[in-house]
């Protein structure tokens, strides 16, 4: 796809910011940026409109957003939101399907929610879940750390009797097995340090002080630290999660987000604390099909959050920004877990009912990938060697650069599968409703009277209320028609015409006897009539609005 830049490594936030203040000093007409949140190490938390202004302002149209960076590590959703934003603006004028999206849609992009935690995790060895602030610490264990200074925490293996590990035919780590009671055992852990802590003497891995999650921090099904770790104090306690929740209410207009996440090759759409069977059928629908499409262009799987994602289902994990988004707000929302490593290496994750509690099911995967890594991506993986420990003695670090191979995209990898993002993003804003107001029908009544006739209607996939849920919770807003330019008297200079259905919603089929047939349309169209008065050759127009679906209008002479 045409874009001004090449896609070979990770920005750092300087680099963010240099592309970002491009794009809006190249394209004027079409993007612009703003701070919705200063992190507390002073850096900006970009939030960047896109949208041709000549067709109208931006909150008059339907909007789509793409995020990354809800986790600092997971830098590559960061970049398939840059990508984007390249993407749509290079393409725009040059690309029909683009620069049709961009004329009629608006595209909200908020690339990196966690710029304080992802410079960390870009300029460190260190891995961070959110953001590099203290939270909740425990006491010690087994810290992380780049013994060997070679920029990157691997694996450190320390020979012991008492270990679980051990090597197999292959020279591949795997459990130690019921008849093992004589050889060569290990315990694994990071690479790292021993950190004092008051105890018994078996060692154990210490939680990182950077435990912060923000996606268990938004104000749907949170719990305290108790019950869901990395919460927070309170919901939104993070400045950058409030800024974003503060956002997509600021923003009515937006129906549909896509949230990037990394790794593991899926398309998770919510609920994420409650059955998908209990959501209406028309809502499953929409999610699975708008997902399918995604399923086709990046060969991921499609699982619902709570069905199929989560293990404990009595506890699942919450305080998600898509379940807030879906439950609270009604908008249509996917995390995208972007990068699938395993399916590169021949061993597929297991999801839902395929998912096995065999240990060695995870061992072999985890092996599989370090096997893939050796030979495709070499510069990121080293073989054990020894290592001299201050604690431990002889030890051996090895392994790959988890960071970059598993966690992320190879940087040589990168512009491919971000190239396929943005194509499932092009059909995923084609899913938005589209108002239309059909030519007006005028017919003189004599006397300088005239009866007007609009058809007003949602040609678009999904409702104008986006989903049932919407409806659900009474925040769905109804379509608004006025017409002005002549003396009304019969009908209302401000109409409300309800919702609008979607073509989705229409009963069709192939039956058993007979052809194909639609039974019943589904009620995307209104008809409203007036009766106005006015000298002939005045303009009228009809104009019809409603806050996810965006603004028309149609004008007819007398």
């Amino acid at each position: 796809m045409r874009t001004t830049f090449i896609y070979d490594h990770y920005y750092r936030y300087e680099e963010l910011c240099e592309k970002i203040n491009y794009f809006t000093e190249h394209f004027p007409g079409l993007c612009s940026a703003e701070s919705i949140c200063t992190t507390p190490e002073g850096r900006i938390l970009y939030a960047v409109t896109l949208t041709n202004r000549e067709t109208g302002a931006p909150e008059t149209k339907p909007g789509f957003q793409i995020d990354g960076n809800t986790h600092a590590g997971e830098v590559t959703g960061s970049m398939a939101a840059m990508y984007a934003m390249d993407a749509f603006l290079t393409g725009y004028g040059k690309d029909e399907t683009i620069t049709r999206l961009l004329d009629t849609t608006t595209v909200y992009i908020i690339p990196r929610i966690s710029p304080d935690g992802a410079e960390a995790y870009l300029t460190t060895p260190y891995t961070v879940r959110s953001v590099n602030r203290v939270h909740n610490p425990k006491e010690g264990g087994i810290r992380e750390e780049d013994l060997d200074q070679d920029g990157v925490i691997r694996m450190m293996r320390i020979p012991t009797p008492y270990g679980a590990w051990k090597l197999d035919e292959n020279g591949e780590m795997t459990l130690r097995k019921p008849v093992d009671a004589e050889g060569t055992f290990y315990d694994i852990y990071p690479e790292g340090v021993l950190e004092p802590y008051d105890g018994d003497e078996n060692l154990k891995r210490k939680r990182p002080d950077w435990s912060s999650d923000f996606n268990r921090n938004f104000p749907f099904g949170w719990f305290p630290e108790n019950r869901q770790q990395g919460a927070g104090e309170y919901p939104l306690s993070n400045p950058e999660t409030r800024a974003l929740a503060d956002w997509v209410i600021s923003h009515p207009n937006i129906g549909a987000i896509s949230t990037n996440h990394t790794s593991g090759g899926m398309i998770l759409y919510p609920p994420g604390t409650r059955s998908e069977m209990t959501m209406s059928a028309a809502d499953r629908k929409a999610f699975r099909q708008i997902a399918e499409e995604g399923k086709e262009l990046l060969d991921y799987v499609i699982l619902n959050l709570y069905d199929a994602y989560v293990t404990d289902k009595d506890h699942p994990d919450s305080g998600a920004f898509d379940d807030w988004c879906y439950e609270t707000q009604g908008i249509l929302t996917y995390t995208i877990e972007l990068w699938d490593l395993a399916n590169k290496a021949g061993a597929p994750l297991k999801w839902g009912n395929e998912r096995t509690d065999d240990p060695y099911d995870g061992i072999n995967r985890f092996n599989a990938c370090m096997k893939w890594v050796r030979e495709h991506e070499p510069q990121d993986y080293l073989d054990w060697r020894p290592f001299r420990h201050e604690t431990f003695g002889d030890v051996e670090i090895g392994g790959f650069n988890y960071k970059f191979t598993q966690q992320n995209a190879p940087c040589d990898r990168l512009e491919e599968l971000l190239d396929m993002v943005m194509r499932f993003y092009l059909r995923f804003v084609q899913a938005l409703p589209k108002l239309c107001v059909e030519p007006l029908q005028v017919k003189a009544c004599g006397e300088g009277l005239y009866e007007v006739t609009a058809v007003i209607g949602n040609t678009g996939y999904l409702p104008t209320f986006i989903t049932d849920h919407a409806a659900e919770l009474e925040i769905d807003k109804h379509v608004k028609v006025t017409l002005e330019g002549a003396e009304i008297l019969s009908g209302k200079a401000c109409t409300d015409a309800g919702n609008l259905s979607d073509y989705s919603r229409t009963v069709t089929g192939p039956f058993a006897y007979g052809n194909y047939s639609t039974m019943a349309n589904a009620p995307a169209r209104k008809k409203l009539t007036w009766i106005v008065r006015a000298p002939a050759g005045t303009v009228i127009t009809v104009q019809a609005e409603q806050e996810k679906s965006g603004r028309v209008e149609a004008s007819a002479v007398l």
